[in-house]
């Protein structure tokens, strides 16, 4: 809710010229309201499209909701599942996250699941306590398909939104936690194959390539500094060089 719908479209505008390299992949994920413009913006572009948010069922009575198939029709591919900010202000549980999970994956649509620690968890020695639970809770019962990709982001809540990124050495570690509890749930080659890791939390042009670690830290997830086209385009260019 950062950016009016023609602030969208003009981000949306001023980034579709940038070049991708082969090896990356850069997703927008504007709110539902400019979903259907910006797909037709970027459609012959480098960039793809993803949304903020998606409910756990395909058909219904559920007011104001948006389904899996809806978003298909838009052309979305990705979906962001319980990110920090619907956990804590909209107390979206663990239960409902996997659901979403499952819905995206058996409607081909990645879903991009958000786990990581507040600042009172942290505090209490329990990062690692946290995304195990996390973690293991969204995982339920999802199985992945051979072309099926699966998203981790790791956004520790505490520095959201403060400017700071962690130091890469913690992500490095929360990486390690949640490929070893991911291995309860798929066999090692899926993990290496089908499943990629995020870091999230005051990314920029200057720490990105900080945070990518092959075979660990697969890419990021980018708040903040994908709402300006002054500081996503920067950060654009540095991840593909």
């Amino acid at each position: 809710m950062k950016l009016s719908y023609a602030e969208s479209i003009a981000l949306a505008q001023a980034v579709i010229p940038e070049k991708i390299s082969a090896d990356n992949e850069v997703v927008l994920c504007p709110s539902f309201t400019a979903l259907h413009q910006i797909g037709e913006i970027i459609k012959n572009s480098d960039f793809k499209l993803g949304a903020q948010n998606v409910f756990y069922h395909e058909k219904g009575s559920y007011t104001g909701e948006i389904t899996p198939l809806h978003l298909k029709e838009l052309g979305v591919k990705y979906v962001i599942v319980g990110h920090s900010e619907r956990r804590q202000n909209l107390h979206e549980t663990n239960e409902e996250i996997n659901r979403k999970t499952k819905i995206c994956l058996e409607n081909n649509v990645t879903p991009i699941v958000c786990v990581g620690e507040t600042l009172e968890q942290r505090q209490r020695n329990q990062t690692d306590l946290t995304l195990i639970t996390q973690i293991s809770s969204a995982m339920q019962d999802i199985k992945l398909k051979e072309e099926q990709q699966l998203f981790i982001a790791y956004e520790p809540v505490w520095v959201i939104g403060s400017g700071q990124a962690i130091n890469p050495s913690n992500a490095e570690h929360a990486a390690q936690v949640i490929s070893h509890t991911l291995l309860d749930f798929f066999p090692p080659n899926d993990i290496k194959n089908k499943v990629s890791i995020l870091y999230g939390g005051s990314i920029d042009a200057d720490n990105v390539n900080d945070f990518i670690k092959p075979g660990l830290l697969n890419g990021v997830l980018v708040g903040g500094s994908s709402q300006n086209a002054e500081k996503f385009i920067p950060l654009i260019k540095r991840l593909s060089s």
